[in-house]
């Protein structure tokens, strides 16, 4: 079993990782924290919750990553015009980052339907 911060991501994982990370509290804690260790932290803990074993580390790298990747992309789209390169999860991170702000009268992405099939989930680990 390879623990390390290279072990693949199951898309269940995935998944699971942006559910959490679309949970208001989670979005609120994440907006200009610096040390953010704490807030991975309890990700992870939501993520054991519903059997996925992740450290801190691993989740704020996967965080990363994804929001690195939908920045790059959005960047290519807007010179190319057309996006030629597609994102896994593109969907979900651009739902997410896109969001209103605090002070409207709340978000467009409904976590039930944000993620088809990680309801039960996301109820299990909250």
């Amino acid at each position: 079993n390879d623990t390390g911060a290279g072990k693949h991501w199951s898309d269940n994982e995935v998944r699971a990782l942006i559910n959490i990370w679309s949970d208001e509290k989670i979005q609120q804690m994440l907006e200009g924290a610096t040390r953010n260790k704490e807030i991975f932290e309890e990700i992870a803990r939501r993520l054991m919750k519903g059997g996925i074993d992740r450290d801190w580390k691993q989740c704020r790298t996967k965080y990363k990553n994804l929001k690195y990747e939908y920045r790059a992309l959005q960047k290519e789209n807007e010179h190319l015009g057309n996006p030629r390169r597609k994102m896994r999860f593109y969907d979900e991170v651009d739902c997410i980052l896109r969001r209103q702000p605090l002070g409207t009268s709340g978000w467009g992405c409904e976590s039930s339907s944000l993620l088809s099939g990680t309801k039960n989930f996301s109820d299990e680990i909250k």
